[in-house]
């Protein structure tokens, strides 16, 4: 490889290798995928460079201060090829090959496409790392194989999400087909966060001009800042064949709980910043929910349900009570001043440094509890921390729970998650229900619905509404 000539690469590739100094290729390849808004691409990105920080750490902390290999002698290599700043660590494993394969492997793990696409750049810096004199191939090889391993490592700790949406049940009252959107009352809150789905407009008026284009028939209502949007959903659920609503996943809650109360079908058209139920429906974009009302077709699925003395409410996607609902209160008195993502950052350092395990009896039992998570279906994987959606239809319940009542419980819960060994721990227990009975929350002043921190009762029944709820789907139903 010393005496080898590329033409034409003695410039482009030293350029390259130093380019991937640091990793930095690899975070500012990241951070491109991360701003295209393509979900995928962003699961890729992450999954990318959780890979390379792993791969990094082991090839240039741990495998090259127990080989100890001397670098090269560069006599051989022409000047013009050389690097500038020659590196001072020793040579074996690459770490510049780690962190490429790495983060190639991670792309691939959740898009093939990408992964194909870096593959090329990723061999291309592993070569030029021999032909700039800085590693043998042997080092090079070795380093590819340490991140291809770390990278198939993660899956571990993150599992691969399915490429297909949640399944659900054919509707128990059939969807009438609504052309142009003829009796569809749509509320778009201009309220919710900006979506982060491809194609679509940050804005409400921009979310509700493209609807109108979709569905020209199809009555839209805007719910202003200082309008109330119970009092705007109850008025666009009269006098229409359906109803449809454009917002979060909160927002979508509250549709849900109208159109069920009214046995209205419901169209649900991302417009948060996550859109969990749209994303799991397989409804990636306001044109594939439209498409759906324009056809008639539709879906059945169940409804979370609280059963409580001071009133009834539902849940489309998870119920919480303990360390999660205290986090989204304090998230939402800061984002007024940070905006949503670094209140939340500040919310979580805030609640993880103070938190204490709350009392509650369940199912007549007694215990202390750092979380009680509740999935309206079943959430994928089992036995680790519910990351998607895989049946939006079973008649059960998703129950999670972390245990507090035992010694060095938070200490034990992260060594469980880092070692990968979450199923298994004894603070952590997960079980599918149609229903449960929590008692005794006096000292639990807060629980979540769909992500909107709410006050909690005395007492509650959770169970599940077997498609309880029809919606509308696309025919061949998809993710983004």
């Amino acid at each position: 490889m010393a005496h080898a000539r590329l033409h034409g690469l003695e410039g482009w590739l030293p350029g390259l290798s130093r380019s991937a100094d640091h990793g930095l290729l690899w975070t500012a390849s990241a951070g491109l995928l991360a701003a295209c808004g393509d979900r995928t691409a962003r699961r890729a990105a992450l999954r990318g460079l959780g890979s390379l920080l792993l791969a990094s750490a082991a090839a240039n902390v741990v495998a090259k201060s127990v080989a100890g290999r001397q670098r090269p002698v560069l006599d051989a290599v022409p000047l013009v090829r050389r690097l500038t700043r020659q590196p001072v660590t020793t040579s074996f494993p690459s770490g510049h090959a780690a962190s490429a394969a790495a983060f190639a492997t991670g792309l691939a793990l959740e898009s093939p496409a990408l992964g194909a696409i870096a593959a090329p750049l990723a061999g291309a810096v592993m070569v030029s790392r021999v032909y700039v004199g800085a590693h043998y191939p042997s080092d090079v090889v070795a380093g590819a194989a340490l991140g291809v391993s770390m990278a198939a490592l993660t899956l571990r700790w993150w599992p691969r999400r399915p490429s297909g949406p949640a399944s659900a049940a054919p509707p128990a009252v059939a969807a009438p087909a609504l052309p142009r959107g003829e009796g569809l009352n749509v509320v778009v809150n201009s309220g919710s966060g900006s979506s982060l789905l491809p194609g679509s407009d940050a804005t409400a008026e921009g979310r509700a001009a493209e609807l109108r284009e979709l569905l020209p028939a199809a009555r839209i209502l805007v719910c202003g800042a200082d309008e109330e949007l119970e009092k705007v959903m109850a008025e666009a659920a009269e006098g229409c064949r359906a109803l449809g609503v454009c917002g979060g996943d909160g927002t979508v809650n509250l549709a849900a709980e109208v159109a069920s109360g009214r046995g209205l079908p419901l169209a649900v058209f991302p417009g948060g910043t996550l859109n969990h139920f749209a994303v799991d429906l397989g409804c990636p974009s306001l044109r594939s929910t439209a498409e759906a009302v324009e056809a008639g077709s539709a879906a059945a699925v169940d409804l979370g349900q609280v059963l409580a003395a001071e009133g009834d409410r539902v849940f489309l996607n998870t119920f919480s009570l303990g360390v999660y609902p205290e986090l989204v209160r304090v998230r939402e008195e800061l984002e007024p001043r940070l905006g949503k993502w670094p209140a939340l950052l500040v919310a979580l350092v805030r609640v993880l440094a103070t938190a204490e395990p709350v009392p509650i009896e369940v199912s007549g039992r007694a215990r202390q509890l750092w979380l009680l998570f509740a999935g309206n279906g079943s959430y994928d994987p089992p036995g680790f921390a519910p990351s998607h959606r895989s049946a939006l239809d079973g008649g059960r319940l998703d129950i999670r729970v972390v245990d507090g009542s035992h010694p060095f419980a938070r200490t034990r819960l992260v060594a469980a998650f880092l070692s990968g060994t979450l199923a298994r721990s004894r603070v952590y227990r997960s079980v599918r229900l149609p229903a449960l009975d929590l008692t005794d929350l006096h000292d639990v002043p807060r629980m979540s619905l769909d992500g909107e921190s709410v006050e909690a009762p005395d007492r509650l029944r959770l169970r599940t509404g077997v498609r309880g709820l029809t919606v509308y789907r696309p025919e061949h139903p998809a993710t983004p």
